[in-house]
């Protein structure tokens, strides 16, 4: 088990929780609890009425719970928001926070296999009660579904020539750790940018294995039906895959398409954004180096 610490800096700390404008007596999610960085300042700014429920599927974030009455953490992924919050005999809340993407502890530990800087099995399992791995994406998928998730969650445009290559990799054995994965995908990595495309190939795999987009759709549509009308929601996203579904939701309740108007041109909107995208200064990206992709998006129900 980690510690807290060797979670690191919570990113945009003061601005994420700021955006939700916490009511002393409020109840408040924090979706993304992690090493508890933003739930211990929500906890700050609340009340001894107020109330903090915290979600993360990850079994070691268990050691950083806060031993606080006011606080329960639910060892869950927050695609089940509605669900367990229900179970806690809660059905609204004043403001929800999510800081999405793979902790900087998921990335430390190597044998968890998100990093591109050590050798590891191939599992990148944010959760591990989670039956898919990498290892099953990698070895189990066909060409057609390897293509789609390189070129959906990596947004690499050689999907086609990346999934033949896994291909003909496997017929010689399993492919089985981040080092023989690096191997075979060994001509796709000039070496002036080989870390951005293999993180590019990481993320792809990884947005597949834990189903990331999939529960991002699912907890913002979930948001909207649990947050109290004039209740806040603060999302931080990491690349544009994420922020597109954000901003979009944000904007016209939609992920795509365009929503219908009336008679007079006007559509209904769910949220309306509390000021502009807000990304972190030089200085927080100098401190903590996993802050300098990061967008934060705040939104208010209507």
């Amino acid at each position: 088990m980690m510690t807290t610490m060797e979670y690191h800096n919570p990113v945009l700390l003061k601005e994420t929780v700021d955006g939700l404008d916490i009511k002393p007596d409020g109840v408040y999610v924090d979706v993304t609890f992690g090493g508890g960085g933003h739930s211990k300042e929500i906890l700050r700014r609340l009340g001894p009425e107020g109330k903090l429920f915290a979600f993360d599927q990850d079994e070691d974030a268990l050691a950083n719970a806060l031993d606080d009455d006011r606080f329960t953490l639910i060892n869950e992924n927050f695609r089940f928001i509605k669900r367990f919050l229900r179970f806690h005999n809660v059905k609204s809340v004043d403001g929800i926070l999510a800081d999405l993407g793979v902790s900087s502890h998921q990335f430390d530990v190597a044998e968890r296999g998100f990093s591109t800087r050590f050798d590891a099995e191939l599992d990148m399992r944010m959760s591990q009660k989670n039956d898919l791995s990498a290892y099953a994406v990698v070895n189990g998928y066909d060409e057609a579904n390897l293509r789609r998730v390189f070129y959906d969650y990596g947004e690499l445009k050689n999907a086609p020539a990346i999934a033949r290559v896994i291909l003909e990799a496997r017929e010689h054995g399993d492919i089985r750790n981040t080092e023989q994965l690096k191997i075979v995908l060994g001509r796709f990595l000039p070496a002036h940018k080989s870390n951005k495309i293999l993180a590019q190939m990481y993320q792809a795999i990884r947005i597949e294995v834990n189903q990331e987009m999939d529960v991002l759709k699912e907890f913002l549509e979930q948001s909207l039906e649990i947050l109290k009308p004039g209740g806040r929601l603060s999302v931080i996203s990491y690349h544009s895959l994420e922020d597109r579904l954000v901003k979009r939701y944000i904007k016209n309740g939609m992920f795509e398409g365009e929503p219908e108007r009336d008679f007079f041109g006007n559509f209904s909107v769910p949220f309306k954004t509390i000021g502009k995208l807000i990304v972190p200064d030089e200085e927080e990206i100098r401190v903590n180096n996993r802050a300098r992709s990061a967008k934060l998006r705040i939104a208010e129900k209507i």
